[in-house]
């Protein structure tokens, strides 16, 4: 609201506005005095030469202009040496030089840019309107115009059938990714990432490497005939990331940079001081047990601050005003034989909670060289920095305090148990006392060669070699040290180093040659990766003192160490042919090769076919009536298998853990055999799947899109099977399993209004995903354990139907007798659904546990409105994800805890006097079934809003800037849902967990940020 007033301030009551007005008053006669001639004509359409109505003509770099009339006719007022730009929607912008030209008609023709583009498919690169597969490219705007720390952020809800989760809002913490559902039960999910022609999935490199800023395009490739070409990777789908690459011309030079603040986009509130009161002595009424000294609290430490009139807000001790920067500087530029990209990057950010920071450094080299006439070579490298140092703070335990807990000791320092005499609960604040070092790096340097035979001799026209290698080395480092802050009296320290190198080699022959209306396009592979990952670890305990930490854990009088490596390697071949009859009937043949080292010895190469149609309808004869309406009309369909290793390395064999044994006065090795037997039959988990999509534009693209359906099936899924103790194993890994998901992936482009000054676009985008599993073990049975069930969903909420809670007059009339024998009121209601026999038999046991949900949504979708005026523009993005059921930790985490914590206000509680129907009482015994709590995580979200302007690029050159943009930006600003919780997507671990501290509410963030090029 002070910003508001400001602004308004700085504009109306400035006292330099008087003389900026009379400035502008006094110059106007000599602007007006320029444009002393009148220029007319008419536009009409280059093919059918009927008029246009509306097109914009304007003089370049003015603002001013004009726009025809029902007739095509325009007429304006120009200087001597004017040039008039006419630009309509669906066509191609013209600027002409009107100097000594009273009379001036053009003739537009239709801008057939989006079937030309450009887009890049697997090792190459593809005119949109010969594409035969489902490739989705993710809006430019989202890409270069939305401040985000990784491309995933832009990816989401924009891009039909691709699932991006941000279940961590960590800063540095990637987002998830899922194409077209989950294809795999043990295996990930996760797409394959290719950046520049070089993977980056299986380095153990992060999405988070590569700076949003560097990306040219993003492509992602979604069914078997786009996906097969990647083999063994494919079967999750294929992202593809383009970095921006150096043009011919002068330097260019670029600082993009934004800073914002950043807060939580929702609180759970706990409860106030006087509500834990009345939860304390309902508590003690239920459990006959006393309160601390007569209440009304229940421990030492709270009776002290009560006493005493001392309250303190646990989420605002450790929660805070986070903040974000980043400044990115890029020089681009070359002449016809060399070409460069440069960009440094520095991303600062410090969390909402307390101690969680994070820091990337980023480098980036691209470079482009024609060597000779038919060689040319260059470079994809980058150089990336994560710091996530310092000890954080526990918002778990920080939700759990009592408001009248005792943070601090009398001599200053932090209570070990600010509850104390309770011991469940320990200090929030804890941990930041502690300096932890988080760091990780990834050095990538990447090349290619490629040679143009056609250049060296004509015959050899069209014929292609390519060389691409890669090297990536990631290094990882985790220290850690743990001392009397934190009341670890002895001291323990542990260093962690673990490191991945990957070598990457392909060599790629590509032939193209055209015969009269006959287009061919062969692609050939040979490639080889290998990897090789190793983890040291060192740790110590009972230090002398906490002086050194991890850096002296030679002084701890018990030390350990351990190390571990493995080492992987894949060899591949692919063919891949294009032909095309006179751009109307295309076909795509492909097949793939791949050997890994993680299969037995029995199937170390896996084959993977598949074969795609499309038929460009639009350029047919007999359509040619009606291309002033249909002008893009193509029919697609694909079939094909994909792979997935699915399988960790070693795990074919039969492996032994060494230990020690001391006999005979000395200390001897030995070998232990483990509980998974080695399998040399293992092989690839094979995807085969099917689609057909329609791509259309009417009315020159003004309304545009595409729809695809799909099917897959997933056999030979890698599960584990359990085998008789006689064996010496527990388990055996096999190909048992069959998985499939069907869904409908949409999206659709609108021009909405196109003037002169003002137009208005959408996008939008929606999919849906049906996902089941039809065989585990091959006998037909479902796995109740793991809650894996035939013709279900991977991922379900299998537990009781809730039906209210227990009140005092059906447990006094003996209506939970046989239903719910231990119940008592206020207590859970469960419904009885089934017995033995299929029917109710009155009484709740395991029986009557049924599916009542999936974890995954049903269907998603993303609604993007773009306006622009004069040189203002506004996007609006909404996204949507329904049909989701999740378990809620903060119902029931809370368990047979309420007497022992503080909960989140929104939690209420049965009592004799309110005799809630929702809520159980307070009893440890009011949920002894176990009943998961699951609620609907389906929720819709005002996901970015970014308003930027444009500044006049006459005034800023002046200034010696050839461009500038300023932007406004906020995200994640608001979120309808019936969730219960910090939010329906992020994530919540409860207490008992090893990683309850990496608790992080959703963030909401306002950034204002500035684009210069020099």
């Amino acid at each position: 609201m002070m910003m508001k007033k400001y602004f308004f301030h700085g504009i109306a009551g400035h006292t330099c506005v008087p003389a900026l007005l009379l400035l502008l008053f006094l110059i106007s006669p000599f602007c007006v005095q320029a444009q002393n001639r009148t220029v007319s004509g008419k536009v009409t359409d280059a093919d059918s030469s009927g008029p246009l109505i509306g097109v914009s003509v304007k003089v370049k770099g003015q603002s001013m202009g004009t726009v025809t009339d029902v007739n095509g006719n325009y007429s304006i007022s120009v200087g001597d040496n004017a040039v008039l730009e006419f630009s309509y929607l669906g066509y191609t912008t013209q600027s002409i030089n009107v100097a000594g030209k009273n009379t001036v008609s053009v003739k537009l023709t239709a801008d057939d840019k989006a079937l030309n583009e450009v887009v890049v498919v697997g090792y190459g690169t593809q005119k949109r309107s010969d594409i035969t597969g489902s490739v989705a490219s993710v809006p430019k705007e989202r890409l270069s115009k939305l401040p985000v720390n990784n491309v995933m952020q832009a990816i989401q809800g924009a891009v039909a059938n691709v699932t991006v989760s941000q279940a961590s809002s960590i800063p540095g913490d990637a987002p998830s990714a899922q194409v077209r559902g989950r294809n795999s039960i043990k295996a990930t999910s996760e797409p394959y990432v290719v950046v520049d022609g070089i993977p980056l999935t299986k380095t153990d490199g992060s999405i988070n490497d590569i700076n949003p800023n560097d990306i040219a395009s993003v492509e992602i490739l979604k069914d078997p005939s786009a996906v097969a070409i990647y083999g063994v990777n494919g079967s999750n789908g294929v992202i593809l990331i383009t970095t921006k690459r150096g043009t011919t011309g002068k330097p260019s030079v670029k600082y993009s940079g934004y800073a914002g603040a950043e807060e939580a986009a929702h609180i759970l509130e706990p409860v106030s001081g006087e509500e834990l009161l009345n939860r304390y002595a309902e508590y003690a009424r239920i459990t006959k047990t006393s309160l601390y000294n007569g209440g009304p609290v229940r421990n030492q430490f709270e009776f002290d601050n009560y006493k005493n009139g001392v309250t303190t807000d646990w989420l605002d001790a450790v929660m805070q005003t986070g903040n974000i920067q980043n400044h990115n500087v890029s020089l681009s530029g070359g002449s016809e034989n060399a070409k460069y990209y440069v960009s440094t990057d520095y991303l600062g950010q410090n969390g909402i909670v307390k101690g969680y920071n994070y820091k990337r450094y980023s480098f980036r080299a691209n470079t482009d060289f024609k060597a000779t006439k038919y060689l040319s070579i260059g470079t994809s490298t980058f150089f990336v920095a994560h710091n996530k140092d310092g000890g954080r703070a526990n918002l778990l335990q920080a939700l759990a305090m009592s408001p009248y807990a005792k943070m601090y000791n009398d001599d200053g320092t932090l209570t070990q148990y600010p509850m104390y005499s309770e011991q469940l609960w320990s200090n929030p604040l804890l941990p930041t006392t502690t300096n932890p070092e988080r760091r990780q790096f990834n050095v990538s340097l990447n090349g290619y060669a490629e040679a143009d035979f056609g250049q060296i001799a004509d015959p050899l026209q069209g014929l292609k070699y390519k060389f691409n290698g890669g090297y990536s080395y990631v290094p990882v480092r985790e220290n850690t040290y743990e001392g009397k802050s934190v009341y670890n009296l002895n001291g323990f320290g542990r260093i962690i180093n673990r490191e991945t190198q990957t070598y990457t080699m392909e060599h790629i022959l590509t032939y193209t040659k055209d015969i009269a209306q006959h287009h061919f396009d062969f692609t050939g592979l040979y490639a080889l990766k290998s990897k090789h990952w190793q983890e040291n670890v060192a740790s110590g305990q009972i230090f002398p003192n906490d002086e050194l930490g991890w850096g002296n854990l030679e002084s701890a009088t018990t030390q350990t160490v351990s190390s571990e490596s493995d080492l992987y390697r894949t060899i591949s071949q692919m063919g891949r042919l294009n032909y095309s009859f006179d751009s109307r009937y295309l076909f795509t043949f492909t097949v793939r090769r791949d050997g890994s080292s993680v299969f037995g010895a029995n199937h170390k190469y896996g084959v993977f076919p598949s074969a795609a149609v499309a038929w460009n309808i639009h350029n047919e004869a007999f359509m040619k009536p009606y291309e002033s309406v249909l002008n893009n009309l193509k029919l697609r369909l694909s079939y094909g298998i994909s792979g997935n290793e699915a399988v960790p390395i070693y795990r074919t064999l039969a492996l032994m853990n060494s230990g020690s044994l001391t006999m005979g006065g000395k200390s001897n090795t030995t070998l232990r055999v483990r509980s998974n037997m080695g399998n040399d039959d293992l092989r690839w988990e094979k995807t085969t799947g099917f689609n057909t999509g329609l791509d259309f534009g009417l009315w020159n693209n003004r309304i545009d899109g595409s729809i695809d359906f799909y099917k897959s099936h997933t056999n030979d899924l890698l599960l584990d099977q359990s085998l008789p103790r006689l064996t010496g194993y527990q388990t055996v890994l096999t190909n048992i399993g069959e998985v499939e998901n069907t869904g409908l992936d949409v999206t659709l482009n609108s021009r909405n209004i196109s003037k002169k000054d003002f137009s208005w676009s959408t996008t939008v985008v929606f999919s849906t995903n049906k996902n089941k599993i039809v065989d585990l073990y091959g006998n037909g049975k479902s796995d109740l354990g793991n809650r894996w069930f035939i013709g279900q969903p991977i991922g379900v909420i299998y537990d009781y139907t809730k039906v209210g809670i227990w009140q005092e007059d059906e447990i006094t009339s003996g209506a939970n007798s046989t239903w719910d024998a231990a119940a008592q009121a206020g207590d859970l209601k469960l419904a009885d659904i089934s017995g033995p026999d299929g029917k109710p038999d009155g009484k709740v046991d395991d029986n009557d546990r049924s599916i009542l949900g999936q974890t995954s949504p049903k269907w998603t979708g993303g609604l993007t409105n773009t306006f622009t005026y004069k040189d203002f523009a506004l996007s609006i993005f909404i996204n949507t994800v329904q049909g989701a059921l999740r378990n809620n930790p903060q119902i029931g985490g809370a368990s047979d805890e309420m007497g022992r914590r503080s909960t989140p206000a929104a939690l209420g509680y049965w009592t004799p006097a309110n005799k809630s129907n929702e809520w159980r009482s307070l009893g440890n015994h009011s949920n002894s079934h176990g009943y998961g709590f699951p609620e609907s995580a389906s929720y819709t979200r005002l996901k970015d809003i970014t308003l930027s302007y444009t500044l006049n690029q006459k005034l800023v050159e002046k200034i010696g800037v050839s461009g500038a943009q300023v932007f406004a930006s906020g995200r994640n600003l608001y979120t309808w849902t019936n969730w219960l919780g910090w939010d329906p997507e992020a994530r919540d671990i409860t207490r008992g967990s090893d990683n309850d501290n990496i608790n992080y509410p959703m963030v909401r963030s306002f950034i204002f940020g500035l684009n210069l090029t020099f």
